[in-house]
């Protein structure tokens, strides 16, 4: 028996915080963009595989090191600021607009599934997030505390996953009848770089 309180109360919230647009919100557009629906989806399992990662170090407590370790926490933050600011980068200087239709998609698909599980595990936002999160819906007395934080988080990986793979359809609809519209995909792509530089140099920014 799972000692779980409040759990529709937990689908609500984290679907609401699905909602709000964040890093891993972008990566699934900019993917989508780039590479159709089959590379929003892709990115989606990427970034929920990264979830799964952060609810493992959450029940483990893995995250507790972090907020404890201000040296530890700094390195992660760091490379997950990098790594954000290297994205946005590249998405700022590239020059053509990719097709849907591009061909050997094999590797391209595989780096996209990566960036996203990257993208995800080097936010350690995210990490302290289901730290904070997940045990307000566990009963503090039970005696299966770890299975419980599994399974709400596999439950709040689960929803944030289908929601990636929706906004990784509506990006694609969207790119389907701006296709033809060279420059106005190009500046899409700028903006959308320039968003990830930002929330990298305020990831590294923030603190504590």
């Amino acid at each position: 028996m799972l000692d779980i309180h409040d759990f529709w109360l937990f689908v609500l919230s984290g679907l609401l915080l699905n909602l709000t647009p964040g890093v891993d919100t972008l990566y699934v557009l900019s993917s989508s963009l780039a590479r159709g629906f089959k590379g929003g989806f892709i990115a989606s399992l990427g970034i929920g595989m990264g979830c799964l990662v952060h609810v493992m170090a959450a029940t483990v407590g893995l995250s507790a090191i972090l907020m404890a370790s201000a040296t530890t926490f700094m390195v992660v933050k760091t490379m997950g600021a990098l790594y954000l600011v290297y994205l946005g980068v590249k998405l700022i200087l590239l020059r053509s607009t990719p097709s849907l239709v591009e061909k050997s998609a094999t590797r391209s698909l595989r780096v996209i599934f990566w960036q996203g599980f990257l993208t995800n595990v080097l936010n350690p936002k995210v990490a302290l997030f289901f730290l904070a999160f997940l045990p307000q819906f566990v009963d503090a007395q039970g005696s299966h505390k770890v299975l419980s934080m599994l399974f709400l988080g596999a439950v709040f990986t689960f929803n944030g996953v289908l929601w990636s793979i929706f906004l990784a359809w509506s990006a694609t609809t969207f790119t389907h009848k701006l296709q033809r519209h060279a420059l106005i995909m190009a500046w899409f792509y700028k903006i959308i770089g320039a968003l990830f530089i930002y929330l990298g140099v305020r990831l590294w920014l923030q603190k504590v």
